[in-house]
């Protein structure tokens, strides 16, 4: 399967997540994410949050499912449920709860600081840890589920607008109001089919605390709102939502790559910046047998078996050389013979890879041969097929990098094939940076490094990233790409592209012919 088939399949089964049902803390996307932050490395636009309040049962979640459907072609968009931020209870509140004699309808029942953090992480760009609430067993339970990487996030729940500190975080609050006889019907039918409730518990709760407290705290919020939506026949107030939403994300739009493409051409001086004299870029020695590879690499007439063989080679010494940067103490060790000897050892907390799909899976073998047992996640970042934008479609991280505590002490080695205009390892190195790996801590490895405005704007956005490449390509030219036909390019329109050096552009599609 070529790249653009796999991000096509990939596509294709998103587009259709969306359409057919937007789960409740999942993470749902379109056709891929842009980049949210500018040349500098810095991030320059927030996530778009929309709060949604209302009656227990009034069609809170519904509508978040109708504004996702309206908004259509949506880069990502994460619905982030209240429900999951119930407190952790005491054996004594559970025993309350199978009685249905706890009161789950007011504020205090809700951990609202956490609930804010979350949403507040998630807002800046930033991964989160979202907690899981079992409604059958009426306990927090000890796992959380991982989000990253919405560029719109509905928040809904009963006290959506109550607290003051989550509405700060809003940028458009709704209130779906509600017939009470309904939102008792709706609570009934879906406590009894979902929740496992018996008719005599629900009603109960229901006129001992929903009831009071959708009088006394829910309803009360809606003064908070911006636009208050039916429960029912709602279909103008939800285009409304939408129209206003895609203004909102097209104002915040970036247009990234042309500006690093623009310094390879037009700014000279930034193209002779020598990568050579950066202490924390290293281009591996010049030696006949460096050369050998190279040349088999580029010849036309190499087989199939031969590149895959030394295109491994390489991947191994470049993963050997980057092992470098990793941190070592001193270690003394007994030898068989009885002698003390004094070495170093690793001494790095957490160490994974990161492959940027698919021509990072080119150096994977090498890093494998070289670091036995280390997890290895992915990455899956394609050009726009009409801009050249990047676009971040999917990824799937180690366990380390998807909590902020380990995240830190994570040394990570970074797997692409090339940097050419520097577009893709610019949004590599974003999404670690956003779970909270130290730039110190990110070691990229790749075959060849072209000499353009590119690497130097990454070089001055990532100073103490360290870069390990083969070589360094002072030939990039420009090509065509015929473009692909879909939404927004139905005429298969193609655009102009920056190519490496013959023979060594394409090593990472090539490994996989």
């Amino acid at each position: 399967m070529s790249q653009s088939d796999l991000g096509q399949e990939l596509h294709d089964s998103q587009r259709a997540s969306v359409s057919l049902k937007a789960q409740k803390n999942t993470l749902l996307i379109s056709h891929g994410r842009p980049p949210w932050y500018g040349p500098d490395g810095k991030r320059i636009s927030d996530a778009f949050v929309i709060g949604v309040g209302g009656g227990s049962a009034s069609g809170k979640t519904h509508v978040a499912r109708q504004i996702v459907k309206a908004l259509g072609s949506i880069p990502t968009v994460l619905i982030l449920s209240q429900d999951s931020f119930y407190k952790y209870h005491s054996p004594e509140e559970m025993k309350l709860a199978f009685e249905s004699k706890f009161d789950f309808d007011h504020p205090d029942a809700i951990d609202m600081p956490m609930f804010a953090s979350c949403l507040a992480d998630l807002k800046a760009c930033r991964q989160t840890n979202i907690p899981v609430y079992s409604f059958a067993e009426h306990q927090r339970l000890e796992e959380t589920k991982y989000a990253y990487g919405a560029t719109v996030i509905i928040a809904e729940g009963i006290m959506a607008l109550h607290d003051p500190e989550l509405r700060s975080l809003y940028d458009l609050k709704v209130f779906v109001q509600c017939d009470s006889d309904l939102m008792l019907a709706r609570r009934i039918a879906r406590d009894v089919k979902e929740r496992g409730r018996s008719l005599d518990g629900i009603l109960e709760q229901y006129l001992r605390y929903v009831k009071p407290s959708y009088d006394t705290f829910v309803r009360p919020t809606a003064a908070f709102a911006d636009i208050i939506v039916p429960g029912q026949n709602n279909s103008v107030a939800i285009d409304l939502i939408s129209t206003h939403t895609r203004r909102q994300l097209q104002e915040r739009s970036n247009s990234f790559r042309p500006r690093m493409v623009t310094s390879s051409l037009h700014a000279p001086s930034l193209v002779d910046e020598p990568l050579e004299n950066d202490p924390n870029s290293m281009i591996l020695p010049s030696t006949p047998q460096l050369e050998g590879i190279f040349t088999i690499l580029r010849s036309k007439d190499t087989s199939n078996q031969d590149f895959i063989f030394f295109t491994d080679r390489l991947s191994t010494l470049l993963v050997e050389h980057a092992l470098q940067f990793l941190p070592y103490s001193p270690h003394t060790v007994t030898t068989p013979l009885g002698v003390e000897s004094l070495g170093k050892t690793l001494v790095s907390k957490y160490l994974c890879g990161v492959s940027v799909l698919r021509s990072g899976s080119a150096l994977e073998r090498g890093f494998r041969r070289v670091i036995n047992n280390v997890p290895v996640g992915t990455l899956l970042i394609q050009s726009n097929s009409i801009d050249g934008e990047p676009l971040l479609l999917h990824l799937k991280l180690p366990v380390s990098l998807r909590h902020r505590s380990s995240a830190e002490d994570t040394w990570v080695i970074l797997l692409d094939a090339q940097i050419g205009t520097g577009a893709a390892a610019f949004m590599s190195i974003r999404i670690l940076l956003d779970h909270g790996v130290r730039q110190d801590h990110i070691i990229f490895v790749t075959f060849l490094v072209a000499r353009t405005g590119g690497i130097t704007t990454l070089r001055r956005a990532f100073p103490h990233v360290k870069i390990v490449c083969g070589a360094v390509d002072n030939e990039m030219r420009e090509g065509w790409l015929e473009g692909d036909r879909g939404e927004g390019n139905e005429d298969g329109i193609g655009r102009k592209i920056w190519v490496m050096s013959p023979g060594m552009g394409q090593i990472g599609d090539r490994y996989y012919l």
